[in-house]
């Protein structure tokens, strides 16, 4: 739908300043945003205290889940104010209230002191995060779209999405920086509110860029003939043809990448932490350096929409992903921690027993077997399940004594737990992979990476091109955030929900797998039927 005619080529230097300002503001809107995931047992412990630590986890991560779920909001309504006043100012608001709703997060008192208004405000920040990236990315890809050339567009487009990524390097940069610099008590006391409160000189470093940009010449051109949009919202939904399209972005495009850059990121940092028990740190330095390499791969996926197509790098990623997600995730887990993966294999922890139900979202379990299950989950320990007429743990053939499990508390449980896991030969203090561990795990975390890339570098062009420049701001940020909201945005709470359940650190996979699926077959009949190129 983007004509050689609708863009104006801006001047190389132009060029560079639309493409960084776009590209910073990206930056810190992701970096608060992941701030938020990357402190999470913290901010849960803070924030979600409910005597269950899986529950903890699984309230925080649907928390977090919040934010992605007023995207779609967001994206209407920044899209309406894109397509009727301007790309300019209205990315230039949303960048504003990602940083006020950021930095508030860093002072909110913890719920021991204010109770569950912590939560609630918690999650008002969140809803106001959710709204404002649901402008952003939109605007900023429209925008540098709208000046690029044609045969470049993928190109130049392809850095916002690379840059989302680098938000999430920065926020593990700041982290890492803040918990070298500041005690470890008094990090964990208000330390990790530092990071949060920093985004505020990001903040600046953003609007004073994106205040030097002009407007969009393609808006600019709309404006001058009169053809604004009157209702961007009713008209992306009643352009003849837009529906199809409309369909095809959100099912084929956005729910496929979102799912499979949330798993390389958010989820592989998770297993690290949880499955594989690395140190945090490692853990993070490793997901850090992985996506370093995934961000170039990301503009060169881009680049080569240009030469190939939009469509072309995009199908190869989805089926690249159905055939490597697995072995690239086993790859990380064998390479984190061999030992435990070993021990696991050769004596796999069972659980045996009658009313073996796990429920996520009890405080307590409602009997002995749901209980053990819920501390198994809380150390992060895989295991399996058996029916039998009594209660019973087993490493492989061998039974596990319960009496110091059933005889203490909650605290104690779990302790007791890991001591007699310990003693079957578990070790599941945090490790640190060997020279030649990190290098299979960055392996495999680049693997994932490189599959993220090829959906993810054409995206931003595909979708401007996708859309008639008067509903265009609308019409590519509602299905995009539609996608990356609900697909996304609820993928750790799935996961982790199906982790929890199973006990297989595996099993989470199993929703990016369908997702991605869904999306290509959707691809696959939808692009045929649209054309998109990069010649559009």
């Amino acid at each position: 739908m983007m004509t050689q005619t609708e863009s104006t080529t801006a001047a190389p230097a132009q060029m560079k300043l639309v493409i960084a300002a776009s590209c910073v503001g990206t930056i810190f809107e992701w970096y608060d945003f992941f701030i938020y995931g990357t402190l999470g047992p913290i901010l849960a412990k803070a924030f979600f205290p409910a005597g269950n630590a899986t529950l903890s986890m699984l309230l925080f991560w649907l928390v977090f889940a919040v934010g992605f779920g007023f995207r779609p909001v967001g994206a209407v309504l920044f899209g309406f104010l894109g397509d009727r006043l301007g790309r300019k100012y209205t990315f230039l608001a949303t960048v504003l209230l990602m940083g006020v709703a950021t930095a508030g997060v860093g002072l909110v008192p913890s719920a021991d002191q204010i109770g569950l208004l912590a939560p609630a405000i918690i999650i008002a920040f969140r809803i106001l995060q959710g709204l404002a990236l649901g402008g952003e990315y939109g605007g900023a890809a429209v925008y540098v779209a709208e000046h690029a050339p044609p045969g470049r567009r993928g190109f130049y487009t392809s850095f916002i999405p690379a840059s989302v990524g680098g938000g999430f390097v920065l926020s593990l940069i700041v982290v890492l920086a803040c918990k070298a610099m500041i005690p470890a008590a008094a990090w964990a006391q208000w330390g990790w509110r530092v990071p949060f409160l920093l985004s505020l000189l990001l903040l600046a470093v953003s609007l004073w860029m994106r205040l030097k940009l002009s407007e969009s010449p393609v808006y600019v051109e709309m404006k001058a003939q009169g053809s604004i949009a009157r209702n961007p919202l009713v008209e992306s939904l009643t352009f003849p043809g837009n529906r199809s399209r409309l369909f095809v972005a959100l099912f084929g495009v956005s729910a496929g990448l979102t799912v499979v850059w949330y798993t390389a990121m958010f989820s592989n940092l998770a297993f690290l932490k949880s499955a594989a028990r690395i140190d945090d740190t490692t853990a993070e330095m490793l997901v850090g350096v992985a996506c370093l390499f995934g961000m170039p791969l990301t503009v060169l996926a881009g680049y080569l929409s240009d030469r190939i197509g939009r469509a072309t790098p995009i199908i190869v990623g989805l089926v690249a992903t159905l055939l490597l997600l697995f072995p690239a995730v086993w790859l990380i887990g064998v390479s984190a921690n061999p030992a435990l993966d070993a021990m696991a294999a050769r004596a796999p922890v069972v659980v045996a027993g009658p009313d073996c139900r796990f429920d996520a979202f009890a405080r307590e379990q409602a009997t002995p077997c749901g209980r053990l299950l819920g501390d198994l989950s809380a150390i992060g320990m895989r295991y399996r399940l058996a029916p039998a007429p009594a209660l019973a743990l087993h490493a492989g053939s061998t039974p596990l004594s319960l009496a110091a499990w059933n005889a203490a508390d909650k605290a104690g449980r779990q302790a007791a737990l890991a001591a007699t896991l310990a003693g079957a030969g578990y070790h599941l203090e945090k490790v640190r992979p060997s020279a030649w561990g990190m290098i299979g795990v960055l392996a495999g975390l680049v693997l994932t990476m490189a599959l993220s890339a090829a959906t993810y570098g054409p995206s931003a062009a595909l979708l401007a091109e996708m859309f008639p420049p008067r509903i265009r701001y609308s019409s590519m940020s509602i299905p995009y955030h539609i996608g990356t909201g609900y697909f996304g945005g609820f993928l750790p709470f799935i996961s982790s929900l199906i982790v929890a359940q199973t006990g297989n650190p595996y099993a989470g996979l199993w929703y990016t797998w369908g997702v991605v699926l869904v999306a290509l077959v959707v691809a696959l009949i939808g692009m045929r039927h649209l054309r998109v190129s990069g010649s559009a």
